[in-house]
């Protein structure tokens, strides 16, 4: 039936890892109704799942480390305060990531009236740290709506439907968001670096 090892290792694997996946959406659905009863334990293990990835994507947002950590850590609160909210048939994550982001745009905008200008980066034999400064530097020349697009589906790898969730848009708009954040990507590296 199987002619090689190797397939039935790789059919193993995804077994698996599919059954892992599910295993912690059930896990994660029980932390849910624990926190609302007002388990504590359960409330440390969900913010020890998300805390990483949450400051992550808002720093992507942001821009700035320690605003990130206050948008997690208020995020977080916010969550718990109105866990209450969540339906059943939604995932705490996406339930929260949709907090962050909205966190993140308030503060966007109270920010908004200070704008940089873009200094030219002279091409060089890049390192991944300084194509790291050059890509935040072009993602903050974005306007926010296609940055956070394009952070939440490239960066955090959220699935368009996620991304439709997190913004309050249709995925029609993640798409068309998506294609624009892209092309205008692409322009602002080539003429930063030359590529």
């Amino acid at each position: 039936m199987y002619n090689d090892v190797s397939q039935v290792q790789a059919m193993f694997d995804t077994r698996v890892f599919s059954g892992a996946a599910v295993d912690q959406a059930a896990q994660e659905r029980q932390w849910v109704a624990r926190c609302r009863e007002g388990d504590e334990t359960a409330l440390s293990s969900l913010i020890a799942r998300h805390r990483n990835r949450l400051v992550r994507t808002a720093t992507n947002l942001l821009r700035d480390r320690h605003e990130a950590e206050d948008v997690a850590q208020e995020a977080f609160l916010k969550g718990f305060r109105e866990i209450h909210k969540l339906r059943e048939d939604r995932a705490f994550s996406g339930y929260l990531y949709k907090i962050c982001v909205r966190l993140c745009m308030d503060r966007l905008r109270l920010k908004r009236a200070e704008l940089t200008e873009f200094d030219s980066v002279q091409p060089h034999e890049g390192g991944t740290v300084e194509n790291r400064v050059v890509i935040e530097k072009l993602l903050a020349q974005l306007p926010y709506e296609l940055r956070a697009t394009l952070v939440l589906r490239e960066m955090e790898q959220l699935s368009y439907d996620e991304v439709a969730e997190v913004m309050h848009v249709p995925i029609g708009t993640v798409r068309s968001r998506l294609h624009t954040a892209r092309e205008r990507f692409r322009k602002l590296w080539i003429e930063a670096v030359g590529e």
